[in-house]
């Protein structure tokens, strides 16, 4: 063995010994910086010092802390391989605010047995923790730029307003603020290291009555705020007894749900000590619609969206042909769908059918209607004598025929009482008289009444809240019913029935949606959708209520009453009275607030009283939706015979309908310039779209629209279709409009087809208040020239083209728009008739010429064959010409009209345009029977 191999078989044996690091390190790193102090320092021995290689470090390796994602942000490197010294370090410089605390764990390896670190070996791990601490590069920054406060005048206060500021640094040192400072000379307040405003004497609101002044903060590296705040304090004369914080006018945007009336109300009674306090807010909205906000669809679409049961019958209906019997009634216009019938008492009276009064007979029905009393509350003085009262107003006086006998009702109203009175049997049983006494019924507003009688129960909805009557025997004057099936609208018939203009208890007022439906009772929640308000007053949260509070708030939300024994406890309450409003789109405009107080003192001779407050909410004009429909045209072309087919043609198979809200953002909070509007894809409900032919209307004997009826009455939309238009009608969504539009369909009669016909179609929402933008299609027919044998067949269509005045002509079966019908011929249809017969004079003389030349080519192949043979068999001939090739021009579509010819020539014998709609094809059936393509 020479001496190189001994040494190297040393070496081999010489690293027997790993490295040895500390388990734990403890290291700081500072902010901004990426060098690790560790404690202990880092360094790795080997027991295998001082052998070259073998006892030296070669590197430390950083592996993943608990986290998995520290050590991508630290390395290690050796700084003396002999003494085993190391450096940690970041990669990259850190931010404390974004982590303060780091975990990794460290290994060595030493440099093995030779250069090519053959056989080197590992420490154990050891876990790193570095901790980064902060540099003091933020400054304090205040949470407000303005404070504003105010103080009675003529006394010192602890505090009048406090200011913060907040400082984004990491460290307790850096991120704390030490103390605020008043930068505004000789004024008189103080501020101290919690932002405590004090003031250091007595102010006068006569000597001045703003204070206005700046304070800024530092934070414990002495660095000082960004901007400085600005304190604005109000000194108020002395002390007035009464509601501090009152605003006028609140606005309300729709959509916000509930907002506070008062958020900065409360009520000072300079000390005044008191033991009850009462405070009654009023919301009048007897002028918004029929006295709030509702549903703004038709009673119908309402209904079916409170799964109300069908079958209603109207009572006054609109004035029509075949409902004329409340043409006499004088109507008033309705900021809803809905039609308003006013009554005077006296000649307007309505009188239903006997047709129509029969569907609504039985002892179980539900009679609903809208009713406003005339203006005046129609309650007699107390003082009034018994005998002297006017007589009840009648509203329904109706005698139904059931099976085998007569059953009679009446609704009516004397002063504030709604009575019904119900006889079961006209010829046996007793009348009963079912009476309520409501503030409802005379306090000259609307309000919606809905009696379900199942007899002997009787319930009583009013504006969807339900009332228990007191019932009673009537012993006084019976109504004589009539002996037949009879139902007037407004009064009752006297004794004298036969005679028609004998009424007696005629109704003053107004009346609206006077409907009867026989058959069962709807639940309450079904009356309660349909006709509750859905604006009002409200409590924002009752666990907030202090002890010894009350609140009450009527059925109808427009009353709100807070009782408390407390002040504070009491501002707190009146802070939480809310307005609601449901509706998407609410009614914009004013309602009236009025807030009454009433207190009671132990000295009651010296309690304070004080004034009414009124004031005002505005409802601010809703975000208009945009109703788009798009996915349609504008163009539809088909072969004609498709549109005679007896399902007829699709004009909307890819109609989409997106409904949005464009609402104005505030983009000065974004650091952005100006205003922006920001489009938000909403869910709506549409209720009612129209289709209308432009032009002349359709021809009921040769062109048709046709309508899935099954799908709409499933889905219980209803349909008007007349030759001017279809509309569509009911309150649906959008993905069922989008369906019956797609099955919305275009046919017509053999023979029947023109060149085109245009639609226009637009849907709306709320009764029409929101509409869509008019989507036209313009429907195009594509004729074809078919069994047409010989060249002189050709040049006779030809001659039906150039003149229409003499025979109308028959293209493919289907019959040209006649000319004395129609005296001017439209310029695209003339277009159209004249290019093709131009291209089709061109391409059939280039057509005959090829296939002669092809018959020639393969006689001479033949060698000259038959004599017959020669002859060319067209029993076969069809030529197809498109005339919408002329069309497509018209859209944009160029082509080179001297170089046609031979173009086609090629593409015809290509098969992989065989089905291209631009060109003539000649189909030649051989003697075999099979076709052929050229």
């Amino acid at each position: 063995i020479d001496m190189s191999s001994f040494c190297l078989l040393c070496c081999r044996s010489a690293n027997k010994h790993k490295p040895w690091i500390e388990t734990e390190y403890q290291g700081i790193v500072m902010e901004n910086d990426n060098t690790v102090l560790l404690n202990p320092p880092l360094f790795a021995l080997d027991k295998d010092a001082p052998l070259h290689y073998a006892g030296e470090i070669c590197g430390f390796r950083v592996h993943n802390g608990p986290t998995g994602s520290s050590s991508v942000q630290f390395e290690a490197v050796v700084l003396d391989r002999s003494t085993g010294e190391g450096l940690v370090r970041s990669k990259e410089p850190l931010d404390c605010e974004s982590q303060r605390e780091h975990s990794f764990t460290i290994q060595a390896y030493d440099c093995g047995e030779g250069p090519d670190g053959a056989n080197s070996k590992k420490s154990h791990k050891a876990t790193v923790h570095v901790r980064v601490n902060d540099v003091n590069e933020f400054s304090p920054v205040f949470v407000e730029r303005r404070y504003e406060a105010s103080v009675p005048e003529g006394r010192l206060f602890d505090r009048i307003v406090r200011v913060e500021a907040l400082d984004a640094d990491c460290s307790p040192q850096y991120s704390q603020i030490c103390f605020y400072d008043i930068i505004t000379p000789s004024v008189p307040f103080v501020i101290d290291n919690d932002g405590n405003i004090k003031n250091t004497e007595p102010l006068d609101s006569k000597r001045q009555r703003v204070h206005t002044f700046w304070v800024t903060a530092f934070d414990c590296g002495k660095n000082r705020a960004q901007a400085d705040a600005q304190v604005v304090i109000t000194v108020k004369p002395s002390c007035k007894p009464g509601w501090i914080g009152w605003s006028k006018r609140v606005e309300y945007t729709p959509g916000s749900g509930s907002i506070p009336l008062f958020p900065s109300l409360h009520l000072e009674t300079c000390e005044e000590t008191v033991w009850n306090i009462q405070a009654t807010v009023e919301l009048q909205t007897g002028h918004i619609g029929k006295g709030c906000d509702r549903d703004s669809y038709s009673d119908r679409s309402v209904r079916r969206l409170c799964g109300a049961v069908r079958g209603e019958v109207d009572l006054l209906p609109p004035p029509s042909p075949a409902a004329n019997w409340t043409s006499a009634l004088p109507t008033l216009p309705s900021s809803d769908s809905s039609l308003v019938f006013s009554f005077n008492g006296s000649t307007h009276v309505a009188v239903v059918p006997d047709s129509v009064a029969a569907a609504v007979s039985g002892d179980h029905f539900t009679l609903q209607l809208w009713m406003r009393r005339g203006g005046i509350n129609t309650q007699p003085p107390t003082n009034q004598a018994r005998g002297n009262r006017r007589e009840e107003e009648t509203i329904v006086c109706s005698t139904v025929k059931n099976d085998d006998s007569f059953s009679h009702y009446s609704l009516s109203v004397h002063g504030c009482r709604l009575s019904l009175f119900y006889w079961p049997d006209v010829s046996a049983a007793r009348p009963v008289k079912f009476l309520w006494k409501l503030e409802q019924v005379c306090d000259s507003e609307w309000h919606h009444l809905s009696l379900s009688v199942q007899f002997p129960s009787v319930t009583l909805y009013v504006d969807g809240v339900t009332f228990d009557p007191a019932l009673i025997h009537d012993n006084g004057v019976i109504p004589n019913p009539a002996p037949r099936q009879r139902l007037v609208i407004g009064a009752c018939w006297g004794n004298d029935w036969l005679n028609q203009r004998q009424y007696v208890g005629g109704y003053r007022g107004l009346l609206s949606g006077v409907t009867v439906r026989p058959g069962s009772v709807e639940p309450h929640s079904v009356v309660e959708c349909l006709y509750a308000c859905r604006e009002g007053l409200d409590f924002g949260d009752l666990e907030t209520l202090g002890s010894g509070m009350k609140v009450h708030v009527n059925p109808s939300q427009s009353v709100l009453v807070l009782e408390g024994d407390d002040i504070e406890s009491f501002n707190r309450a009146v802070q939480q009275v809310t307005y609601r409003n449901s509706l998407r789109f609410a009614t914009p405009g004013v309602r009236p607030l009025k807030l009454t107080t009433s207190l009671r003192c132990f000295n009651e001779e010296s309690c304070l009283t004080l004034r009414q407050l009124e004031g005002y909410l505005v409802v601010l004009q809703p975000d208009a939706p945009q109703i788009s429909l798009s996915g349609v045209g504008p163009h539809l072309a088909r072969p004609a015979p498709e549109f005679e087919g007896p399902r007829g043609v699709p004009l909307f198979p890819e109609l989409r309908i997106v409904c949005s809200l464009s609402h104005a953002v505030n983009t000065a909070a974004q650091g952005m310039e100006g205003g922006a509007l920001m489009s938000d894809a909403v869910a709506h409900t549409l209720d009612g779209c129209e289709v209308q032919p432009l032009g002349e209307e359709l021809n009921p004997e040769r062109e048709e629209l046709l309508v899935d009826m099954d799908a709409l009455r499933e889905r219980g939309l209803e349909i008007i279709n007349t030759t001017a238009y279809i509309a569509i009608t009911g309150a649906e969504s959008i993905s069922v409009y989008e369906d019956v539009l797609r099955s919305v369909r275009y046919r017509l009669a053999k023979g029947s087809a023109r060149f085109e016909r245009r639609f226009r179609l637009s849907c709306s929402e709320m009764n029409g208040r929101y509409t869509s933008n008019e989507l036209t299609l313009e429907v195009n027919f594509l004729h074809s020239l078919d069994s047409l044998y010989h060249p002189s067949h050709l040049l006779a269509s030809q001659q039906q083209f150039l003149h229409p005045s003499h025979h109308s002509g028959e293209l493919s079966g289907h019959t040209l728009p006649n000319p004395h019908r129609n005296s001017v011929v439209p310029g695209a249809a003339t277009v159209i008739i004249m290019v093709c017969v131009g291209f089709l004079v061109v391409m059939v003389i280039m057509g005959v010429f090829r296939i002669r030349s092809i018959h020639r080519r393969g006689e001479g192949a033949r060698g000259g064959s038959k004599e017959d043979s020669g002859q060319w068999d067209d029993s076969a001939l069809t030529i197809i010409v498109n005339p919408m090739e002329s069309y497509e021009s018209r859209m944009g579509i160029s082509a080179d009209t001297e170089g046609e010819g031979e173009e086609d020539e090629e593409v015809v014998e290509s098969p992989d345009n065989a089905n291209d709609d631009q060109r003539i094809i000649i189909k030649k059936e051989g003697r075999d029977g099979n076709p052929r393509r050229y």
